[in-house]
């Protein structure tokens, strides 16, 4: 390999919102990858902190070809620079397109367990949660078209967010299913709102399909937010895009996001994007293998030393869903006590909303050696948690 993943880096003492935890603890929870980023990016960085004046920064044409190039090298979809909007994040983003689209206590859809920070950004602003609940079976999820229609015909639905690949199970929505969406939405006069920020962490050979190039319908009803910031670990640095091609929309958007003082970026923000978009090829397809061997490791494991556990077969992120619907007592409650007895910090999955209860999600965006570090807690903390209940039933 070209680029290095398997040396660990010491992130404590950094303000890491990840690390910033007590010692003995092993943090696999936040999206948060602990890779250096790409050299490419990184010479771009001390390029700009070299020059050493740090003012008000503007956007490049360089910029909108950069997402455009990506894009139509990586996914074979033509952007138009005008649509594109800088953001200084996809939450961001979200929040001001929500209070932008929608006006107070009306609804939003979400399709759970999904993303929970989407209820951040509908509840803080007024709106109402409306949960569309996807389908699982035998390990596989799937979206329930007729919960899905009869809650988009509520004439209080206002705007859908749609996670394409979809945090926390790993789904990438084929198109036909994507269609549908578009279809329903514009029947019943809703917004998609498509959070694409995973888009570029597929397997090998698996590939995402944004939701504006499916159909004219899904392109001219839909605003997409997208970011090199999850697959080129660098979310400190605050830069993303918000992809409109709908005129209308688009100057609500913009209006939304000047509004609220997210369209200006930092000083680092141009530079590394540009770096992340037209020459993170190489690195990047080195680390979606690096993160697939770890997706195969783990399933190894846990088939191996945790029979009572599954993990849902994921097709995109460095998330891994754990259905824990077989073990001994809760996972809300388990999540709580391996970090506790273990160290290794989760997420219990209640907080994705309905639907979650029974899963508990991990991030293995790290070294194979921190990895088999968190599968030893991860064994230890559900057998200790499993006798423990045993006794106290």
């Amino acid at each position: 390999m070209r680029y290095d993943f398997d040396t660990p880096i010491n992130r404590r003492n950094t303000n890491s919102l990840k690390w910033d935890i007590a010692e003995n603890e092993l943090p696999m929870w936040v999206a948060d990858m602990d890779f250096v980023a790409a050299p490419e990016i990184r010479e771009a960085i001390r390029a700009r902190a070299d020059h050493g004046v740090f003012g008000y920064s503007v956007i490049p044409e360089e910029w909108n070809q950069a997402y455009i190039g990506w894009w139509q090298r990586r996914h074979g979809f033509t952007i138009d620079k005008d649509w594109l909007v800088f953001c200084t994040g996809v939450v961001p983003a979200i929040s001001s397109i929500v209070r932008k689209l929608t006006t107070p206590a009306e609804k939003v859809l979400i399709q759970t367990p999904v993303y929970n920070i989407f209820f951040n950004s509908i509840l803080n602003n007024g709106r109402q949660v409306l949960e569309s609940g996807l389908k699982y079976n035998d390990g596989k999820y799937e979206i329930d078209f007729d919960d899905l229609e009869q809650k988009l015909a509520d004439p209080q639905t206002s705007l859908m967010i749609l996670c394409n690949p979809h945090n926390p199970v790993g789904k990438i929505w084929d198109k036909d299913t994507l269609a549908k969406i578009g279809e329903l939405c514009l029947k019943h006069h809703v917004v998609v709102l498509s959070d694409e920020i995973h888009c570029d962490l597929t397997d090998p050979g698996k590939e995402y399909i944004p939701f504006a190039s499916v159909s004219e319908d899904c392109r001219e009803n839909s605003v997409t937010c997208i970011a090199p910031t999850k697959a080129f670990n660098m979310a400190g640095l605050q830069t993303s895009a918000v992809m409109i091609p709908n005129p209308v929309l688009r100057h609500k958007v913009w209006r939304a996001l000047n509004t609220d003082e997210v369209a200006e970026p930092n000083a680092f923000a141009i530079d590394a994007t540009i770096a992340a978009f037209t020459k993170g090829d190489g690195w990047l397809d080195e680390l979606r293998r690096y993160i697939f061997e770890n997706k195969k490791r783990t399933v190894e494991f846990i088939e191996a030393e945790l029979p009572q556990i599954s993990v849902v077969p994921s097709e995109a992120t460095y998330l891994l869903w754990l259905d824990c619907s077989k073990m001994a007592g809760t996972a809300a409650q388990a999540a709580g006590y391996i970090r506790q007895k273990t160290g290794l910090y989760l997420s219990g999955g209640s907080q994705y909303g309905s639907g979650g209860e029974s899963f508990m999600r991990l991030n293995i965006a790290c070294p194979r050696s921190t990895l088999e570090d968190g599968l030893a807690r991860l064994r230890d903390g559900i057998l200790f948690y499993e006798e423990y209940v045993k006794n106290n039933d």
